[in-house]
């Protein structure tokens, strides 16, 4: 219970210091700025002067270190903290100032200009009197560059005007820069004017936007804080300025056409952004145009020039990134005197205190990616790929109500001899880096496939840490556009056009590694559909291999399969997939492991360098090594084949244990997967459908009648079961031998009658359609078998392979015998 109690209290105690600390960011920083001085003597502050100016700040760490504020040089000055003051030959800043009231204390602080208004103004019986005041009083320098006219008429009216004016920067109760939070709002002495406060993490505390340079010089009826401008009366809203200016009229009508004019009406602490006109009519006319008809587009535009916090231009000394009401960000910084936005000096006036908000006038328009076309959402970086889109004219096939996705590669993907290509050729590349839905990047999933508009059909592989298209990997930098996303590319991405089996017999630097594979009898793997990753050794690794030694490697089949699925593994693994220094162990259809990592953009498997990599393939990927791989933890038994392995793997010591044997790997790593369904009789018929037409036939003309019929029809009879086979990781060998050696239905296919039999690929197409499977066995349960006429696609007869059909024979019954192979895949 005790120990309750203690947490307890202490966590109150640490909340309360937490709340206290939170508004008072003026107050650390100044403390750190005694910090920094305490070598100058006692109660000395030190502070940073910006070069060329009068302006001076109790700095941040940031800019402290940097040396540096709004991106100019600042030199250090130190000075008598607040409320201290210095004495004659001693070091430091050991004396008190002393108290007087706030008409004294105006001009212990320096502020005599506003002590000498007071004065004529008939202010200074109030403020030296009885009472508790908080004085916001301008500075000297401030009362200099107050506008000329304004300066004059306040003057030459000091009994109502100067009063007032005066009265507006005091309050009617002492607020110490602790008591200001930030988005107060105080009531002034003059007519209940609003004074807005800002107290900002940086340590700067704003009164409508005038900095307080001196704060908390207590006075015995009040406190005074020297501010750096003339304070200004506040009365209209954002949405009252903008309806009145004239140089706001095309922001004006923005903003109604999008509904946001509202919102800027009511009550709240918003910064407006305001383009004038002038930055309007700098916007390319086709852009403004289709922005200002898309009522989203529209929207997302005035809102993405509007942030929900009051930021002042003089609490900016450094960038910082804000949230606008669009929902992207805007980083807002300084360059000496101009405020920047997104790094571009744009500001034309700033400061416009309005009583919900500030507004800054702008000279560009902020475009934000919500409102652009996707081809418009390329950085720097993708200037080669959304030019040559341009120049190639796919830009105008991406219409502004489409919805597409673009993978844009960096610059640097394209190679000289890429550019240098035939422009079909060209084109066609592009094609294939235009996706015609619109996917954002967490919308991608391994196995997904996306269709170009040139109709390839792109794989993604998602990882740990990447995420991968076909050859080439994504980078940082996705964004949203108003009709689709682009993501960005290391690579070019080259989409997969063979099998793995049909890349190593085009490449005769696999010719050795491809000859194996026959001899053990794998060519078949890598030709069916499946996702693989293949580590393939060039002919070079096989150097010093003769006949003989050939021969005795594929003599011994169960060793030759070792070796060789263990550069097959299941998955497709791309190089630049993989996060880079660190190790990714993979499991081979050998059983054995593979250790790959990349170091400087280079593959290594089990140490051993790629050559190249990201080869893809319609089933998988390969990656080309110079040396054969072996399991290190494999032994191996037999001294004829030692020292062949020998001749070839000199990076490994190889094991050697007299006798023992290669473990059989049957080709049964594929998946059985049975499933069974009974096929109910049906019947569904369409008109048939006749055409004629004339086909050359032996260099003459014949007119040829073409029937069409497009019928689905199971003539009563026995129940039909089927099975399907598809890839996976079993090895349930007795299980697939004993499906294989069932009886198997003969399957006939009839067209206008006339029927031939099927061969492999058509019983595949018919029965199974496209997709991972790989087989489907069909038997009848019981009874003799009827005729099945079934046509399940609309084929033209054109399309179907002529075949001669041999003449039927008759067994008893009359029933005609047809007979198919078992379809093997």
């Amino acid at each position: 219970m005790k120990i309750f109690f203690l947490f307890t209290f202490s966590t109150f105690l640490l909340s309360a210091f937490e709340q206290a600390t939170a508004s008072a960011h003026y107050d650390k920083i100044l403390t750190h700025s005694r910090i920094r001085a305490r070598d100058q003597g006692p109660n000395v502050c030190a502070l940073q002067q910006v070069m060329g100016t009068k302006k001076k700040y109790f700095s941040t760490c940031r800019n402290w270190y940097q040396g540096a504020i709004c991106g100019k040089k600042a030199t250090v000055l130190y000075e008598c903290c607040p409320g201290y003051m210095k004495m004659d030959g001693t070091r430091g800043c050991p004396a008190v100032a002393p108290i007087d009231h706030v008409y004294g204390t105006l001009g212990i602080v320096g502020a005599t200009s506003t002590q000498q208004y007071s004065d004529i103004s008939k202010l200074r019986e109030e403020i030296e009197g009885r009472g508790s005041f908080t004085f916001f009083a301008p500075s000297n320098e401030a009362w200099e560059q107050l506008n000329s006219e304004i300066h004059r008429n306040l003057v030459d009216n000091v009994n109502i005007e100067l009063y007032n004016a005066l009265h507006h920067h005091m309050v009617n109760k002492r607020m110490l820069t602790k008591d200001l939070k930030n988005g107060m709002t105080l009531v002034s002495m003059y007519n209940d004017q609003k004074l807005l406060i800002n107290h900002y993490p940086n340590g700067v505390v704003t009164v409508n936007c005038a900095r307080i340079i001196h704060g908390n010089q207590i006075a015995t009826n009040g406190v005074v804080h020297v501010i750096d401008r003339v304070l200004t009366a506040v009365g209209n809203t954002i949405q009252d300025f903008i309806e009145v200016e004239d140089d706001l009229s095309s922001l004006r009508a923005a903003a109604i056409t999008s509904d946001v004019l509202d919102i800027l009406g009511r009550p709240g602490h918003y910064t407006l952004f305001a383009p004038t006109n002038e930055a309007f009519e700098r916007l390319p006319r086709g852009v403004l145009e289709r922005i200002m008809g898309d009522k989203v587009a529209s929207e997302a535009l005035v809102k993405f020039h509007i942030l929900n916090t009051l930021q002042c231009s003089e609490a900016i000394t450094g960038g910082a990134v804000y949230e606008t009401l669009e929902g992207n960000t805007v980083e807002v910084g300084c360059d000496g005197e101009s405020l920047t936005v997104n790094g571009v000096k744009m500001v034309k006036r700033k400061d416009i205190v309005t009583s919900n908000g500030v507004i800054h006038l702008i000279d560009e328009v902020l475009i934000p990616d919500s409102a652009k076309q996707v081809i418009e959402l390329g950085g720097a970086q993708q200037t080669t790929f959304t030019d040559l889109v341009a120049q190639l004219g796919l830009a105008s096939s991406l219409r502004p109500e489409g919805q597409y996705t673009l993978l844009a590669p960096l610059n640097g993907a394209f190679s000289d001899d890429t550019l240098r290509m035939d422009q079909r050729l060209l084109k066609t590349i592009l094609q294939n880096h235009i996706i015609k839905v619109k996917v954002g990047l967490n919308e991608l999933y391994n196995g997904q496939e996306l269709e170009t508009i040139g109709g390839k059909l792109l794989r993604v592989f998602v990882y740990r840490t990447a995420v991968c298209i076909e050859n080439s990997c994504m980078v940082r930098g996705s964004k949203e556009g108003r009709n689709g996303f682009i993501h960005i590319f290391r690579q070019i991405i080259n989409p997969a056009e063979k099998t793995l089996h049909e890349m190593l017999r085009n490449d005769k630097r696999f010719s050795v590694f491809l000859s194996l594979v026959k001899a053990a009898d794998l060519d078949d793997v890598l030709s069916r559909p499946g996702e693989w990753t293949l580590f393939v050794p060039t002919n070079d690794a096989f150097k010093g291999l003769t006949d003989d030694d050939k021969d005795i490697l594929i003599r011994d089949k169960n060793a030759l399969r070792n070796i060789l699925l263990y550069h097959l593994t299941q998955g497709v693994f791309i190089g630049s997939g993989f996060e880079p220094g660190v190790t990714n162990i993979l499991k081979t259809i050998q059983g054995g492991k593979l250790y790959l990592k990349t170091v400087n953009d280079t593959l290594l498997v089990n140490e051993l360098k790629s050559r190249e990599s990201d080869l893809m393939a319609t089933n998988g990927v390969i990656h080309v090594i110079d040396k054969l791989l072996y399991p290190a933890d494999l032994p191996v038994g037999n001294d004829q084949l030692l020292t062949i392995l020998k001749k070839l793997i000199k990076y490994i010591q190889i094991k050697f244990v007299r006798d023992s044997t290669f473990k059989e790997i049957p080709l049964t790593f594929y998946k059985i997967n049975i499933i069974e369904s009974n096929v109910q009789p049906i019947i569904r018929k369409e008109e048939p459908i006749i055409k004629t037409y004339t086909k050359i036939i032996d260099g003459r003309p014949v007119e040829v009648t073409e029937k069409k019929v497009t019928e689905e029809r199971i003539i009563q009879g026995p129940e039909i079961k089927y099975t399907r086979i598809t890839a996976g990781g079993s090895d349930n060998e007795e299980k697939l031998k004993k499906l294989l050696e069932e009886e198997v239905t003969k399957v006939t296919k009839f067209i206008e009658g006339d029927g031939h039999l099927l061969e492999d690929e058509e019983i595949k197409r018919l029965l199974q359609g496209a997709g991972t499977e790989y087989t489907k066995v069909t038997k009848v349960i019981e009874g003799e078998p009827q005729i099945i006429e079934r046509e399940i696609k609309k084929v033209h007869l054109e399309e179907a392979p002529v075949r001669r059909v041999q003449p039927t024979r008759r067994t008893q019954g009359g029933a005609a015998r047809r007979r198919t192979r078992l379809a093997y895949s």
